[in-house]
């Protein structure tokens, strides 16, 4: 542990994720860091510590963000994370989360989500005709982004003709961090999301927003904040998670050959592939917030309540304690076990669907092109400015 403070992160915690990571989690698996954003968290980059981390109820995510925000604004009494936002999945705890949680989990199941396939395959296919013939193409704009997008606004049943304001809002969100920006942001899709649900209400269709207006657990029935809230968390999660993954995956397969030949030759192997993926280039790099509710001691490490605690999935999912050889793809290693979807009571609802929406996105890509060919150098290649999502400004492709 660093006897003079915490140890200040920088710019290269994002650029250079990997390789920080791995220094961090060799000098101590918890050890208290402030992120670039200028927040103080402890950080949790060894597999078993975030594991035990994740799990333990003495870790609370009770208005998290509220709580977060006032911090790094000095105590204001109200902040953007408040009131209707602060009813989202990743700001509760049981028993009212388990409930919110058991009564979506109804709508967004694998078995749910399985129907969409073809309609997924269809807006993949559209998306590569038109990248079909063109010498190179940008992967985000033409493919990633779009599809992602498409599906989760087509899931919920927002129209089509908003989908950019939602990946305005979306990007904002998540890249602003605990910030007076992101928090804008946040209200905004609220209210829009407010006067969607009021027409749910009187004019029902056949979507997963509709669903959740009608779904009941005990007989109850969710409200409009708790209705806004949850669907706030499954816009980002179902889009941002996926447009990571897509982007990630091409360039893990683009460095590990290979691996390409493997999977081209083998598509039994997508499902594992997958996996791989997500394991080798996490989409979200940290965890949402907890606090400690009382002094907690993991692996020797005293975390002193109200401290807050923040996993880095991307270090966890690189640990060789757990991982052989963790640095290398490898989509024949056995499936199960890396940390992206997070772990414990929170981990991610929306993983079926992304799992899906891989498996198809990359199964089109091969299917369509015999050759692609990553054409961004290495020293081009720019992360997003963001702790939250371990994602790619661009990657630019020559296929064929």
């Amino acid at each position: 542990m660093n006897k003079t403070g915490p140890l200040v992160l920088g710019d290269d915690f994002v650029q250079d994720g990997h390789r920080v990571g791995a220094k961090l989690r060799e000098c101590a698996p918890i050890r208290p860091v402030v992120l670039p954003s200028g927040m103080p968290v402890w950080l949790v980059t060894g597999y078993e510590e975030a594991r035990a981390v994740a799990a333990d109820p003495r870790f609370s995510s009770h208005r998290v963000y509220d709580r977060m925000h006032r911090m790094a604004l000095g105590g204001y009494e109200e902040s953007p994370f408040f009131g209707d936002f602060a009813m989202n999945l990743l700001d509760l705890d049981p028993p009212h989360y388990t409930w919110l949680r058991k009564l979506v989990a109804k709508t967004f199941t694998g078995r749910a989500i399985a129907p969409l396939r073809p309609r997924i395959e269809q807006i993949a296919d559209e998306l590569l005709e038109a990248m079909s013939g063109r010498d190179s193409v940008e992967l985000l704009e033409s493919y990633a982004y779009p599809l992602s997008i498409r599906v989760i606004i087509e899931l919920l049943g927002v129209p089509f003709e908003d989908h950019d304001r939602f990946t305005s809002w979306s990007k904002t969100m998540v890249d602003g961090g605990v910030t007076e920006v992101a928090g804008a942001a946040t209200r905004q899709m609220a209210g829009y999301l407010y006067g969607l649900i009021a027409a749910k209400r009187k004019s029902p269709s056949d979507d997963l927003l509709s669903r959740l207006v009608y779904a009941t657990e005990d007989g109850d029935r969710l409200d409009s904040a708790e209705l806004i809230a949850v669907s706030v968390v499954l816009l980002i999660g179902g889009f941002e998670t996926t447009v990571n993954l897509i982007s990630g995956g091409v360039l893990s397969l683009s460095r590990h050959p290979d691996q390409l030949a493997l999977l081209r030759g083998d598509r039994s192997l997508m499902p594992a592939a997958v996996e791989e993926f997500l394991r080798h280039e996490t989409p979200n790099i940290l965890s949402s917030p907890r606090y400690a509710t009382e002094e907690v001691e993991i692996a020797g490490v005293v975390i002193p309540a109200g401290d807050f605690v923040m996993v880095s999935w991307l270090a966890a999912n690189r640990d060789p304690a757990r991982f052989t050889d963790p640095d290398r793809l490898d989509i024949t290693r056995p499936r199960g076990g890396h940390l992206a979807f997070g772990h414990g009571v929170h981990f991610c609802l929306g993983a079926p669907l992304a799992r899906l929406e891989g498996e198809i996105a990359f199964g089109c890509l091969l299917d369509r092109f015999a050759d692609i060919e990553v054409v961004s150098a290495v020293d081009d290649l720019r992360w997003r400015d963001s702790t939250a999502m371990h994602g790619l400004e661009s990657l630019v492709l020559r296929l064929r």
